[in-house]
């Protein structure tokens, strides 16, 4: 059985994001642990944590996924904000292990004002400021790294730079790869035709390790592959079409991972409707 899943408000609290995805079929959540936007963000309550463990068991609902504040830049050039992000992301590690999550998903950063090597040492240097003492012993918790749609000074445009980076950090902290079908099409890689996918894990493969990925994100694509530009579009609607996510759904070699929808929400329902795009393909 595939965990398909979505992006869910934790509005009313944390356990209310396990309670929307069993309303709409879902098995696996990704949320936000505080507001994307800003620095600053309490510690998790032991009852808030207490409700959401109970609700996942309820509702079979597993992995929890957490993405990490966009703006979390671990390799910025700036040290004002380089040391915001090793504190924020601190937060992020420490609300994670509260709430029993699994992963925690984080995009690189932006190396611009510097060269790209030093953007990888500066990303890992950070990371590991951040999780320095935090003890990870009898979890299973594993930060991701997430590929990116290949923009200017972003780290993580190509799996050679996400593989890399996934390499620096093994020493430092339990690490893994969220692959975003989105970025991966966007940034010029071919998942649509059947020959170009095989080109693309076998390069995963390659350069990160399948066994490495532990999640993907399930996002169609506004614009053309090869374009830079991360715009996601609901399942089947975009430039990558349903029969590419039909593919990955039923790859066994992925069959370890959670697919998670981070897709828009134009109006009241689309949330239900591409977890129930993406359980079709599954079961078709």
């Amino acid at each position: 059985m595939r965990r398909i899943g979505i992006h869910l408000s934790t509005t009313g609290g944390y356990y209310k994001a396990a309670e929307r995805a069993n309303e709409i079929g879902a098995n696996t959540i990704q949320i936000f642990s505080s507001s994307p936007r800003m620095w600053r963000a309490p510690s998790v309550k032991p009852e808030d944590a207490a409700k959401l463990k109970e609700a996942c068991r309820k509702y079979d609902c597993a992995p929890v996924v957490i993405h990490v504040s966009y703006l979390v830049n671990v390799c910025s050039q700036s040290e004002e904000v380089r040391a915001k992000s090793v504190t924020a992301f601190r937060g992020e590690v420490e609300r994670a292990l509260a709430l029993g999550a699994r992963y925690l998903v984080l995009h690189p950063g932006s190396w611009k004002g510097m060269t790209r090597d030093e953007g990888l040492a500066l990303a890992a240097e950070s990371i590991g400021k951040a999780t320095d003492g935090i003890d990870f012993a009898g979890t299973e918790f594993q930060v991701l790294i997430e590929n990116t749609a290949g923009a200017e000074f972003s780290l993580g445009g190509s799996f050679e730079q996400v593989g890399e980076l996934v390499a620096r950090l093994k020493p430092i902290v339990p690490v893994g790869v969220c692959l975003d079908t989105c970025h991966t099409h966007v940034a010029g890689y071919d998942i649509v035709s059947a020959e170009g996918y095989e080109e693309t894990v076998a390069l995963v493969r390659k350069t990160i390790g399948l066994k490495t990925v532990r999640v993907w994100h399930m996002n169609d694509a506004k614009a053309p592959r090869g374009s830079k530009l991360d715009r996601h579009e609901h399942i089947g609607e975009g430039t990558i079409g349903a029969e590419p996510f039909r593919r990955l759904l039923h790859d066994p070699r992925f069959a370890h991972c959670a697919f998670v929808a981070e897709t828009p929400v134009d109006e009241e329902g689309d949330d239900a409707r591409n977890v129930a795009a993406l359980l079709g393909l599954a079961a078709g």
